[in-house]
């Protein structure tokens, strides 16, 4: 990629021009990001301190926790410190490593919340096959394959990217280093490659759309044949929060990408931006933990035994 660009930095777009704003900014987005921090960590240590959560389900929320960590940590610290000290450059390197962290993240997030759409109808709709459908062995190949697809995904995109001869300038209308914006720099016609490639990544996504469409469907038509109130709640309880998430990325994330030309403005493209890229991963645990009456059970339990002073070994007896 030596000879793919001769720009060193680029110009990565400002939430605001006033000194006031931009560490209204920085405070904002710091606790945003402390918010994803604890919520996710809250998750992760819960489910692998408490054998009871040893469940298909459970290990599949600890791996969104960890992707959700992972993309927020890509674009966050980066966009605070630039509000902090005023500053809107990044270096080329600093924005190839995050285009390929960010595609990585959300693309192995978006495979890993198909599968999960898969482990509730199973569990739902095909209860006595769970155990065989869905052992340990099965959830850690599928987690690998989520996680796995999602790093030769991020890896193809940034390749050809990053090979394009950019040669309109070097500022980019977002406050993240996105491939649309790096595209709009080129001055060959060879990103159409990288086009064509975009549009292969939206179709598979749009598989995995009607894949989870189609699960949902089936869940919700088994969920109200369950003669019992109870039972129908429980099994709302476990479904709802993932759909919940489902919706939040993908309706942010379409809007983001694909809003008509004539309301696209720079403020609105970096609100939507934010809200796709920044607000699911902080509020992703809120959603699995307001209706997860098990969850909350175990985290009330892990904080009685961190308030006991006990030492870090024996949280996960």
């Amino acid at each position: 990629m030596s000879n793919s660009s001769s720009i060193r930095h680029f110009l990565l777009l400002a939430f605001a021009d006033r000194r006031e704003l931009q560490l209204l900014h920085f405070w904002l987005f710091l606790g945003i990001y402390l918010a994803a921090l604890l919520g996710n960590g809250l998750i992760i240590t819960t489910i692998a301190c408490d054998h009871h959560l040893h469940t298909p389900m459970y290990f599949f929320l600890l791996n969104l926790s960890l992707l959700d960590l992972g993309s927020i940590s890509t674009t966050l610290p980066k966009a605070m410190t630039n509000s902090l000290w005023d500053n809107t450059d990044i270096s080329y390197k600093a924005c190839l490593v995050q285009v390929f962290f960010l595609f990585f993240f959300i693309g192995s997030e978006w495979f890993l919340l198909t599968i999960m759409s898969y482990d509730r109808y199973v569990a739902i709709c095909k209860p006595l096959h769970y155990g065989t459908l869905l052992g340990s062995r099965a959830c850690v190949h599928m987690a690998a394959a989520a996680w796995g697809t999602g790093f030769l995904n991020a890896l193809l995109h940034t390749a050809n990217t990053f090979s394009l001869p950019l040669c309109q300038g070097n500022a980019l209308d977002q406050f993240f280093c996105e491939i649309p914006q790096i595209l709009k720099l080129s001055c060959s016609h060879s990103y159409r490659r990288e086009i064509g490639l975009l549009v292969v990544s939206v179709c598979v996504s749009f598989g995995c759309f009607v894949f989870i469409v189609v699960s949902y469907v089936e869940i919700f038509r088994a969920v109200l044949r369950i003669p019992s109130e109870q039972g129908r709640h429980k099994a709302f309880s476990t479904c709802l929060p993932h759909l919940a998430v489902v919706s939040l990325f993908i309706s942010t994330a379409i809007f983001a990408h694909l809003k008509p030309p004539s309301i696209s403005s720079p403020s609105l493209d970096l609100a939507m931006a934010v809200l796709y890229s920044v607000v699911p991963p902080a509020v992703n645990p809120l959603m699995y933990s307001m209706r997860n009456q098990e969850l909350k059970a175990s985290l009330r339990k892990q904080l009685m035994i961190f308030s006991s002073h006990r030492q870090l070994p024996g949280f996960c007896k």
